[in-house]
């Protein structure tokens, strides 16, 4: 008798350490894949808004790229922005961007490197009917606080 609950003690404590263990696995797959999930949404946003830019309101869409924006590239895309606003309104340039497709290189819970697809249709002066832009970009992301902000966009082959 002695023998079968000592039997039936230990299957009890394996039991409960294996469900805690696979609960554990399947809480860090799941925040895995929610911090896959935010890394994919920001690189994605954030490669949208560089490649969409009105003169009409190219004031509103260089603040939204600096607001997803940090390190480098936020100090060499605020240090171009007055002399790109000038440029864009004096072409009337108008880009209207779109991720064709996005997949992560690498990341960890502090950074990230993400491959971006993106077509863009760019209209100007000197292009009134539009001109079919793609662009393969490698964006750098890193967490700050709550947040994925681009730390550098990098135009590759």
């Amino acid at each position: 008798m002695r023998l079968l609950s000592a039997g039936l003690v230990a299957a009890t404590v394996l039991t409960t350490v294996l469900c805690v263990w696979l609960g554990l696995k399947l809480a860090d797959q799941r925040g895995t894949e929610q911090r896959r999930q935010e890394v994919l949404a920001a690189a994605r946003q954030s490669a949208l808004n560089f490649t969409s830019l009105d003169y009409r309101h190219y004031d509103q869409d260089s603040r939204t790229v600096l607001e997803s924006a940090t390190g480098d590239f936020k100090k060499q895309f605020a240090a171009q922005t007055a002399q790109l606003t000038k440029l864009v309104a004096q072409n009337k340039s108008v880009s209207e961007g779109q991720v064709l497709d996005a997949g992560i290189v690498r990341s960890d819970a502090r950074s990230a490197r993400v491959l971006v697809v993106a077509d863009s249709k760019v209209t100007n002066t000197a292009a009134p009917e539009g001109q079919a832009r793609t662009y393969r970009l490698q964006l750098d992301l890193v967490r700050v606080g709550d947040r994925w902000l681009t730390s550098d966009v990098t135009f590759v082959g």
